[in-house]
């Protein structure tokens, strides 16, 4: 009864480690547990000379059959306890260890027991807080026998030693691209499924990835968590600020290779490259027009739809770009950041300083094709244009009129129709429709004379008087009679007689 109790424990399970009986060629029974033993031989167990490793075995000398299994040391007959197999009763999954069982049940009930002594986080298992402790400490236990560079966990590890072996192991089973990780492989996939699992719990905006909606989450909170260390200025992306850092290390690590220009930034860096190649790879979906930048696409688009997304907190005026509201914003705050090196004179726009340097510089950039003149502006210069193309955009919604200017002389021949006369002397009230007959009026009063003759210094309060005084040394009679062809110094009315300006012009 005893044996047949150990050959059905043995059916039961091929886990079990037990005794097997010599063999006996006369007995058709067992023998006594005491004659019980197994001998090792070159790592298999043997049992009347053959050769047993596990399960089944007959001797070579009779006819019993017995079963056996690696791991038997001791003699006599004893036999060891089945292997306990610990059943989860949540899910059913079973375990060796009562230990494991006991960590797989945080699983189900969600507690975390072990806790974080510097910031309170909790964890389900030790082995992820020791991971976390290392944040804290700053330890970084492994590192790459190549290049020397630390890691807080092994896994960083081996995904930074496959960039020393180029070991891409993970690849797409549509395009067939590989990856050296399968994190970068996950989201690849999706652009072929075009699927987005991430979404924004605030206005329901989709990504493929989750650091994508990480960042953007942060423009609805405003959190800034990465600060610059030297002067303090927060940024949303850990990306922005090793930007920024590199202002204050003057670091330029990227360089064209066609110029040898260095840039701080990549994306600098492939802007520029594109006017060597004249690659304007965005196109604009309504007009066709190129750019060699998105962000230059965006700006232009707005052209088309109107949107203005950026609006004034003082006067609530909108803008079609970001930069252009913050020059506004200065008209309220009174700042003026830009400073002539020449004069100290304070300006609000770059553009403005760069213009009004010019004047002490006497540069003149900008050329006309057609006579070659040149102006310190490039407005003045389409300005000038229009003389030559005979171009007047610009209408009076009373009259049809047409005018080459939209200021001086558009607006100015508007208040004919109004009778406006916004500039008033302070010393006698007149009142002027211009700017600039005020200032000639006011010298009335002054007696100043700004503008001297290079002939014979004779002065005069205004240029118009200079240029006309300037024809008696040159002899330039510009304007002539329609009906005998006679020229004159000065113009003609549609009388042909000379105009003459009253004494309290001149």
């Amino acid at each position: 009864d005893e044996y047949l109790h150990i050959l059905q424990n043995v059916m039961k399970s091929d886990q079990m480690n037990y005794k097997v009986p010599l063999c006996h060629a006369n007995e058709l029974t067992p023998p006594p547990p005491q004659h019980w033993k197994l001998q090792k031989e070159g790592g298999a167990w043997n049992h009347c000379s053959s050769s047993v490793t596990h399960g089944y075995l007959q001797g070579n000398t009779c006819s019993h059959h017995y079963f056996a299994q690696k791991g038997l040391h001791r003699q006599g007959y004893r036999m060891s306890k089945p292997a306990r197999r610990h059943q989860c009763s949540y899910c059913g999954k079973c375990f060796k260890r009562l230990g494991n069982l006991k960590r797989h049940g945080l699983v189900h009930t969600g507690e975390k027991p072990y806790h974080c002594s510097q910031c309170g986080k909790c964890f389900s298992r030790s082995g992820h807080l020791k991971k976390h402790e290392r944040i804290h400490t700053g330890e970084k236990p492994f590192y790459c026998s190549q290049c020397g560079k630390c890691f807080s966990r092994s896994g960083h590890l081996k995904k930074h030693e496959r960039i020393h072996t180029v070991e891409k192991p993970f690849y797409c089973s549509q395009c067939g691209k590989r990856f050296s990780q399968s994190g970068h492989l996950k989201n690849h996939e999706r652009r072929h499924t075009g699927e987005k699992p991430y979404h924004c719990s605030q206005c329901g905006k989709c990504f493929t990835q989750s650091g994508d909606l990480k960042k953007h989450e942060r423009i609805h909170t405003g959190e800034k968590p990465f600060y610059c260390s030297q002067c303090g200025k927060r940024f949303s992306q850990s990306r922005d600020l090793k930007n920024h850092e590199r202002r204050h290390t003057g670091e330029k690590p990227f360089y064209c290779s066609q110029c040898g220009k260095h840039f701080s930034q990549s994306g600098d860096l492939k802007n520029h490259e594109r006017r060597h190649t004249g690659e304007k790879p965005y196109h604009c979906s309504r007009c066709g027009k190129c750019f060699t930048q998105s962000g230059d696409l965006k700006k232009h688009e707005r052209i088309h739809t109107g949107e203005k997304p950026y609006h004034c907190s003082q006067c609530g005026k909108c803008f079609s770009q970001s930069g252009d509201l913050k020059k506004h914003d200065r008209i309220h705050t009174g700042e003026k950041p830009y400073h002539c090196s020449h004069c100290g004179k304070g300006f609000n726009r770059l553009g403005t300083l760069k213009q009004h340097e010019r004047i002490h510089t006497g540069e003149k950039p900008y050329h006309c094709s057609q006579c070659g003149k040149c102006f310190t502006q490039s407005g003045d210069l389409k300005k000038h244009e229009r003389i030559h193309t005979g171009e007047k955009p610009y209408h009076c919604s009373q009259c049809g009129k047409c005018f080459n200017r939209s200021g001086s002389h558009l607006k100015a021949h508007e208040k004919i129709h109004t009778g406006e006369k916004p500039y008033q002397c302070s010393q006698c009230g007149k009142c002027f429709t211009w700017a600039g007959d005020l200032k000639k009026h006011e010298r009335i009063h002054t007696g100043e004379k700004p503008y001297p003759c290079s002939q014979c210094g004779k002065c005069f309060n205004g240029t118009g008087d200079l240029k006309k005084h300037e024809r008696i040394h040159t002899g330039e009679k510009p304007y002539p009679c329609s009906q005998c062809g006679k020229n004159y110094v000065t113009k003609l009315n549609k009388n042909n007689k000379r105009i003459k300006k009253p004494r309290s012009m001149i």
